[in-house]
């Protein structure tokens, strides 16, 4: 049976350690995903809460320069996860999503409109809080 076609991409990497971009040459430089894929977005992690998120068309050498000792983000960070993304409006879009999902350290702001919570909800989460607690 054939694979199926992805809609935006067709790989991801997940909680690789930033030491993969050390040595000479680096690790990172032989690997498929990188090779094969030079569009995506990125999340840079510190353990694992995420740090920082962000998107490149040259994905290796994005990553690469992060992970340099000079890089503003390098103390903030040990882990990352990638995805291959094939056209730029693809790395947009995950982009926004991924931003909107997982707040970050570094305070980006999703380039998503924000809904608010309708009042009618809001009363509905008072009333069941309330009858928890056996408030009247």
């Amino acid at each position: 049976m054939p694979r199926k076609q992805a809609v935006m991409g067709d790989a991801f990497a997940r909680l690789w350690p930033r030491e993969m971009f050390d040595g000479r040459p680096p690790l990172a430089n032989q690997l498929k995903f990188f090779t094969e894929h030079p569009r995506g977005v990125y999340i840079l992690y510190y353990i694992d809460r995420p740090y920082y998120i962000g998107k490149s068309d040259k994905l290796l050498e994005r990553l690469t320069k992060h992970a340099r000792p000079q890089s503003k983000y390098y103390n903030f960070w040990n882990l990352f996860s990638a995805f291959a993304i094939t056209d730029r409006h693809g790395c947009d879009v995950l982009e926004a999503i991924l931003i909107a999902a997982m707040p970050t350290a570094n305070s980006a702001e999703p380039k998503l409109n924000k809904e608010t919570l309708p009042r009618e909800v809001i009363a509905l989460m008072r009333n069941i809080r309330d009858a928890r607690l056996g408030r009247p």
